[in-house]
């Protein structure tokens, strides 16, 4: 562009309009006569108080709005902010247009059509409506001239943002959050509806509703995610629902995470995310909140972006040349000082659980430890049998930090047991070092108590991924039982033909169903491992002694 042309649009900060008008006859006339002489469309943002935020040239097709996080985004509020530009073809508001003004909350949107000779001839007007469904939140208004327009958009837009508060339902109760969920798979239509059901789980656990779930079949991109088109649809459905994130049901990789992050200013939370916020939230001891920081450190450091030279913090002094140090250099490297430090301190924390351990070891008492699926009722199978009082709650991962009991059982047996965290599909490496510390106790187990929750539709995958589990971890090797819980929810025949299918025994926790049975189950088996150690242990010392 010409320097006057560049010197005519940046007056055009210096206009004013009245509160009661979209863009002044003189403003709009301006903006078409400028527009068809660079041949470009040219817009502008007009805040609320009639001043010009933002002067804007694009192509002749299109213009791009720049990134408007600064403004306000709030419950119940537009941005505050008005679109009004130039089509040159004197053609109505496109898609683009329309998705901008969703996806940005705008007060508004107004394209006018410039005639040869660089007058305003029509006005075509959009804005958003509550009212209508999720993907396609928006109204557009009959064109007609702009000689013409009578629009009082003060009284319109304090009129709209009323509706949109008294719409607003984000806040379900304090502190809860509204969320829609989306799971990208090939999977069959109703497994992908049950992992949706369980991070519907996991987000009630961190206090998110799930408002909407949504599941598209396919690979997820590896750049894009869900590819430009989709995410924007996503983005405009979600913001229609006045939703505070966005959350998938899958980690995603640091390039998909830029993405969505340049896409838009709403939350984005992947399903690793959610996991460590609950983590972090529910552990209590020094090595489970560092194992939570490290894990956390981990997805974060590959996250971080890489910025241009023009960022770079100089560190050094006289003689130092090249451009230096990045913040984002910075920041990784503080974070890769830390996990080093972390790792130190799990070190020396992990020294003092193996003596502890092995004092419980050369003591002879046996231990026994209760695993299975997240939320299958572990905790309180504990507590039915030790008489004691661990936390249990109807979520997942309400234990994260490793809880033992010594009780007293029959023939005059004195046992460990011990509450761990719950299992869980998919689970990535770093969230399994998490709570490593809590599964260091089943290598010590002498038993293990596999607890299924029979009342659970897909009960025979969490069993799967138990077993899996464990495979993964080595702990495959220790005896273990089934126990199935929670069969006052089931039909007794069904929970009868499950267990005998399992050669388990059936139990209610809750309701004290079958505990005896499962002491005695207990007792035997530890006295048959016993025996067979005591058996070997004493064959060797009678082949060294040979």
């Amino acid at each position: 562009m010409k320097p006057s042309q560049l010197r005519t649009l940046e007056r055009l900060y210096h206009r004013r309009t009245p509160p009661g008008a979209i863009i002044t006859p003189e403003l709009g006339a301006t903006l078409c006569k400028i527009s068809r002489e660079i041949g470009r469309q040219v817009g502008v943002l007009i805040n609320r108080g009639g001043r010009v935020e933002y002067v804007i040239a694009g192509d002749q097709t299109e213009i791009v709005i720049p990134n408007l996080s600064r403004i306000r985004a709030a419950s119940g509020r537009l941005k505050g902010l008005r679109l009004v530009h130039t089509h040159l073809k004197n053609e109505p508001l496109s898609k683009d247009d329309l998705t901008d003004l969703a996806m940005l909350r705008l007060d508004l949107v107004m394209a006018l059509g410039v005639s040869d000779g660089g007058r305003p001839m029509s006005a075509y007007i959009a804005h958003l409506d509550p009212s209508r469904r999720a993907d396609d939140p928006w109204v557009v208004l009959d064109p007609g001239p702009f000689s013409g327009l009578d629009f009082h958009f003060g009284e319109f837009v304090k009129s709209l943002e009323n509706e949109l508060s008294r719409q607003d339902v984000r806040r379900v109760e304090k502190d809860t959050l509204r969320a829609v969920l989306v799971h990208i798979s090939e999977l069959k239509r109703n497994e992908a509806e049950r992992c949706l059901d369980e991070l519907s789980e996991l987000a009630r656990t961190e206090k998110i509703v799930s408002v909407d779930k949504v599941i598209y079949r396919g690979s997820p991109n590896p750049q894009n995610l869900l590819g430009a088109g989709r995410m924007r649809d996503l983005v405009i459905r979600s913001l229609s629902m006045n939703v505070d994130m966005i959350l998938f049901d899958q980690e995603l990789t640091p390039a998909q995470a830029r993405w969505t992050g340049q896409l838009t200013d709403m939350p984005i939370l992947d399903r690793t995310q959610l996991i460590l916020r609950i983590f972090a939230r529910r552990a209590h001891t020094k090595d489970g909140k560092l194992r939570v920081e490290l894990a956390r450190l981990k997805y974060t450091l590959p996250r971080l972006g890489t910025r241009a030279d023009a960022l770079s913090r100089i560190r050094g002094g006289i003689g130092i040349r090249g451009p230096g140090e990045t913040a984002m250099e910075v920041s990784r490297r503080r974070i890769k000082d830390r996990i080093s430090h972390i790792r130190a301190q799990l070190e020396k924390l992990g020294h003092g659980r193996e003596q502890r351990r092995s004092l419980r070891k050369r003591a002879g008492v046996p231990q026994v430890a209760v695993i299975g699926y997240t939320n299958a009722g572990k905790s309180t199978l504990l507590n039915a049998i030790t008489k004691s009082s661990v936390l249990v709650e109807d979520k997942l991962f309400a234990t994260l930090d490793p809880t033992s009991r010594r009780v007293r059982f029959p023939k005059d047996m004195e046992v460990v047991i011990s509450d761990t965290v719950g299992f869980i599909r998919d689970l990535p490496e770093d969230l399994l070092d998490a709570f490593r510390s809590t599964l260091e106790e089943l290598n010590d187990s002498d038993l293990l108590i596999h607890l299924v929750d029979v009342s659970d539709a897909e009960y025979e995958k969490s069993i799967e991924t138990v077993e899996g589990v464990l495979s993964h971890l080595g702990l495959d090797r220790i005896p273990r039982m089934t126990a199935l819980n929670k069969i006052d929810a089931v039909d007794a025949g069904i929970a009868a033909n499950i267990a005998a299918r399992y050669g388990a025994i059936a139990i209610s926790a809750s309701e004290r169903i079958g505990l005896d049975k499962l002491v005695t189950s207990v007792v035997n088996e530890l006295e048959t491992i016993l025996g067979a150690g005591r058996k070997k242990k004493s064959g060797e010392a009678f082949l060294k002694r040979a």
